[in-house]
């Protein structure tokens, strides 16, 4: 992550939850029967479950999602010669799962389709205070994104949240590094943009709380 992000990074690092996804353990069905899948796994699930989540998959949705990507990913682990890194390949994966359940939500009807509950995979600590900022700053982080393309979303967060090289991230997309890079850059001033504008909501909010608390 550049300099000039790493004043982001409390709501980066918030974005993850406790476990990453850890909990999926009990949703994936018995299909881990080899060694290798096992160690797919185990090693990868909490990047699957970022990806899902910041590739804007809502809450109610995004168990489901890993789920599925992980199917995927038994099915084809045989296709897996390593000519790339493993997060190339499973994110190759992954961006098609999530383009596949997008498509599916816009073809059901509006009362077929799921609301998202709210936040629950933030960490707790036992302190109010922090654990309400930090739920805080994970919905902050996520409506940013939200304001970005898909295409620069999807940039973003594999260069600066999941720290991918530019190669890899060509490789993953199958996007020309050029074109990856210059997606980037805009991405980057349109999140930093949108951050200072949901910053400035929010600071206007706390005031006119306040002077109405005072009253």
């Amino acid at each position: 992550m550049t300099a000039s992000h790493a004043n982001d990074r409390p709501i980066l690092q918030a974005a993850a939850g406790p476990n990453g996804g850890a909990q999926l353990g009990a949703a994936i069905p018995a299909i881990a029967t080899d060694d290798a899948f096992d160690r797919i796994y185990r090693d990868h699930v909490r990047f699957v479950w970022r990806c899902v989540r910041r590739l804007g998959v809502d809450d109610s949705s995004v168990e489901d999602v890993v789920q599925d990507a992980f199917v995927v990913v038994h099915r084809r682990l045989g296709e897996f010669e390593g000519r790339s890194t493993t997060r190339t390949w499973l994110y190759g994966i992954v961006r098609r799962v999530v383009a596949d359940h997008r498509r599916t939500r816009r073809r059901k009807p509006l009362h077929l389709v799921e609301h998202p509950h709210e936040e629950t995979d933030v960490a707790t600590t036992g302190d109010a205070h922090s654990d309400a900022e930090r739920s805080e700053q994970v919905a902050l982080m996520r409506r940013v994104l939200a304001r970005l393309s898909d295409e620069k979303r999807e940039v973003l967060v594999l260069a600066d949240f999941e720290e991918m090289t530019m190669s890899e991230i060509a490789e993953a997309t199958d996007t020309n590094p050029n074109t990856v890079a210059s997606r980037l850059r805009a991405a980057r001033r349109e999140f930093e943009a949108a951050l200072d504008d949901e910053m400035r909501v929010a600071s206007c909010v706390e005031a006119a709380g306040t002077r109405r608390s005072r009253r």
